[in-house]
């Protein structure tokens, strides 16, 4: 059984409300607005409605996992709520930080430990992340931006760092 399977992820094409916000995130004002504000509301609505649903599953209709690293430089659990991407049987975290010039922390905490939690709703299991295939990267991105067309601006975006993508495959 894959990722998706175990933790019984999937992406649904979305009613015209969420198309709607999700082309508004992927816009340079909606990125920098959302970079700064969405993860403690997905947060805050993940513990009010028992770990079911987020913000943005609400709103934009991307479902969102929980990925929990070890801090690299600190040792400690930093847990980390992401739109994953399908590929296969598994899913793929791509680190774009929504078109920013920085590389995002939970990428170098993944590299420096790739043994890691990944949840979804009430489900989380042990997986082990790997860097994607030259093949894999692009069939993410492509995958990517037909689920949630932000990532395709992200990569255009991004200038003077690689885009790191992932791999999560069951442990």
């Amino acid at each position: 059984m894959g990722v998706q399977a175990a933790l019984g992820y999937q992406h649904k094409a979305g009613n015209p409300i969420h198309r709607a916000m999700r082309s508004m995130a992927g816009s340079k004002p909606g990125a920098a607005f959302f970079s700064k504000t969405i993860q403690p509301i997905d947060g805050a609505v993940h513990k009010l409605t028992g770990n079911t649903t987020t913000a943005t599953e609400l709103l934009a209709g991307l479902p969102v996992v929980y990925l929990t690293t070890v801090g690299r430089k600190s040792g400690q659990p930093r847990r980390t709520p992401l739109v994953a991407v399908p590929i296969g049987d598994d899913l793929a975290l791509l680190g774009t930080n929504f078109g920013g010039k920085r590389t995002p922390g939970w990428v170098f905490n993944l590299e420096a430990e790739p043994h890691v939690k990944l949840g979804y709703c009430t489900t989380e299991i042990d997986v082990v992340a790997r860097s994607a295939t030259a093949d894999e990267f692009e069939a993410v991105f492509a995958a990517g931006g037909s689920i949630y067309g932000g990532y395709t601006k992200y990569r255009e975006r991004v200038d003077g760092r690689d885009i790191r993508v992932f791999v999560l495959e069951q442990a």
